[in-house]
């Protein structure tokens, strides 16, 4: 029997959690530090499609809030009735906010259904929120 394979059980459950964290896709995580806090509600977590994790602030979607954001990453998003969050869409924002581009695009996702901002402000570079924004679209046609 010198063609068996021996695999230690670690490592097969390893894979395992490897293999279904890559076939997840973009989720919201609820942050369990904050679980008994009254203001639990204004941070949570999104692990992206390369189960990366990333802390956002949860804000309302409204106008004041989105011309605030400066040098970002903002999802748009939805709740289910069971309160599961899902990405209507992305954007980057820059240090100096395009009301106009704004604007439209508030309204785009409100159209789609969106309640709330989460937004990620600790990429220092352009190219890092790139890369988290790339990572958390959910797909490609999310390219606000």
């Amino acid at each position: 029997m010198a063609n068996k394979r021996t695999i230690s059980w670690n490592a097969a459950m390893r894979d395992l959690r490897n293999d279904r964290m890559r076939r997840a896709g973009v989720r919201e995580e609820r942050l369990r530090a904050t679980a008994g806090l009254r203001s639990s509600s204004t941070l949570s977590s999104w692990r992206g499609r390369s189960g990366r994790r990333y802390i956002v602030g949860v804000h309302p979607l409204n106008e004041a809030e989105l011309l605030d954001v400066t040098d970002a990453v903002i999802l748009a998003v939805k709740r289910d009735r069971d309160g599961t969050g899902m990405v209507v869409d992305a954007a980057m924002a820059a240090s100096e906010p395009a009301e106009h581009t704004r604007m439209r695009w508030l309204a785009k996702v409100q159209a789609s259904g969106a309640t709330e901002l989460h937004i990620h402000r600790l990429a220092e570079t352009d190219e890092d929120r790139r890369a988290i924004f790339e990572d958390l679209r959910e797909d490609e046609t999310q390219a606000s």
